[in-house]
């Protein structure tokens, strides 16, 4: 009985065994499940032309200042304008006690007078001298004496027709005007108050406002960099008429009027490292005062060789270093370092590290490591247009790159 039931048990775990066995031979345990490569969207690069703009800080200055001061000697008897208001061109502004300058006046001109009268008495004298000597009637001396009598009258008519307009002069100067139309400062004496043209007193400031100038200071580097890319003719500069400043004032908001460059400056600060850079503005409702802290844009150019690449695309390795990822032939993943000098909008303008008709992945990006294989697909209509239309503004290499990057970098 015993070896029966052994039996029957080593039948039993052998047949258990052999259905294990058929299992583990079957079709579907041998056929393992094959993966598919991972999906990105990207977008494909094409060269364009975009404008090239500076960004650079500066402040506003008047277009004309005249510090208006005191040419006579004497007291304020009126101030004629109010203080922080428009004036005209020779608009009165202060009255100085003229009754000393047109005493001075009327003295002058008495003098002159008497002096004309002088003058025609020797201009007689000498006409008799005339006739007189020809006939042996007086002497040659006396004659001569004479003609010197006239010349000396003469001169003191003119000396004192000079003495009478300084005179004139020094009286008008008791009514002082405005030498230029603009807005008036505070004033700097009252009424009572004893001015002195030896010292000069000034008494308020004018200034024009309308337009305005707008002073900038551009690094070096940044002015370096641009000669360079015009030379290897990546970058067109526009005409001398052609180029146009928009301003973004303190609040942020954007000036409504455009300006025109004046000139650059041909000078290095050695203090700043910076070259001046004047624009004019109009300036008719007054919305710029002088002193006022701006942000200006500064059409420079065109780069007819730039590639757009959106934001998203792009990564910063530890050291700043900007990379994108890109999809080979192969449809494999390779990690590329680029040159992105500008941001603008939602793409960077890559000067170097891309090639015209590659294809850069925009998301997707996270699923896949540079070697493996993937399926591209491009991206919508949107997100392309965005890389390969021009933005409004591109900066070029100055405060506005650098500020972006470093804000990316932050990020």
């Amino acid at each position: 009985m015993n070896f029966l039931r052994t039996n029957c048990r080593t039948c039993l775990v052998a047949s258990t065994l052999s259905v294990v066995a058929l299992m583990g031979c079957s079709p579907a345990r041998q056929a393992a499940p094959t993966s598919q490569p991972a999906e990105v969207t990207v977008v494909t690069v094409h060269r364009t032309s975009v404008p090239v703009t500076v960004e650079l800080p500066g402040r506003t200055s008047p277009y004309l200042v005249a510090q208006v001061r005191a040419r006579v000697d004497g007291i304020v008897q009126k101030r004629a304008f109010q203080e922080g208001a428009d004036v005209s061109a020779n608009q009165p502004l202060y009255r100085i006690d003229a009754a000393p300058y047109r005493a001075a006046l009327d003295g002058a001109e008495a003098a002159l007078q008497k002096a004309q009268a002088n003058l025609v008495t020797t201009t007689a004298q000498l006409d008799r001298y005339k006739v007189l000597v020809g006939g042996n009637a007086v002497s040659k001396q006396a004659y001569d004496n004479a003609i010197a009598v006239q010349r000396q009258a003469a001169a003191d008519v003119a000396t004192a027709k000079a003495a009478a307009e300084l005179a004139r002069i020094n009286l008008g100067y008791t009514s002082i005007v405005s030498p230029i139309a603009g807005r008036s400062g505070i004033s700097l004496v009252t009424q009572g108050a004893y001015v002195q043209a030896s010292a000069a007193t000034l008494m308020t400031t004018v200034q024009q406002i309308d337009p305005i100038y707008v002073d900038l200071q551009e690094s070096s580097a940044a002015g370096l960099q641009l000669r360079r890319d015009v030379t290897n003719g990546q970058i067109t500069l526009n005409g001398p008429k052609q180029i146009k400043v928009t301003l973004k004032l303190e609040d942020g908001t954007k000036y409504p009027l455009t300006g025109d460059l004046e000139f650059n400056g041909s000078t290095v600060d050695a203090a700043t490292g910076s070259v001046m850079v004047r624009a004019r503005f109009p300036n008719p409702r007054h919305v710029l005062l002088p002193g006022m802290f701006v942000r200006a844009q500064i059409d420079e150019g065109t780069n007819d060789k730039a590639l757009l690449v959106p934001v998203a695309a792009v990564s910063h390795d530890p050291q700043g270093k900007a990379m994108v990822l890109v999809v080979t032939p192969a449809k494999k993943i390779t990690q590329r370092t680029i040159e992105a000098q500008s941001i603008a909008g939602d793409s960077w303008v890559v000067v170097a590290g891309l090639s015209e008709g590659e294809q850069v992945v925009v998301s997707g990006g996270q699923k896949v490591q540079p070697g493996t294989s993937v399926i591209a697909v491009q991206a919508p209509a949107s997100t392309a247009a965005t890389a390969s239309s021009p933005p409004a503004s591109i900066p070029a290499n100055g405060h506005a790159a650098a500020d972006t990057v470093a804000a990316v970098q932050a990020k």
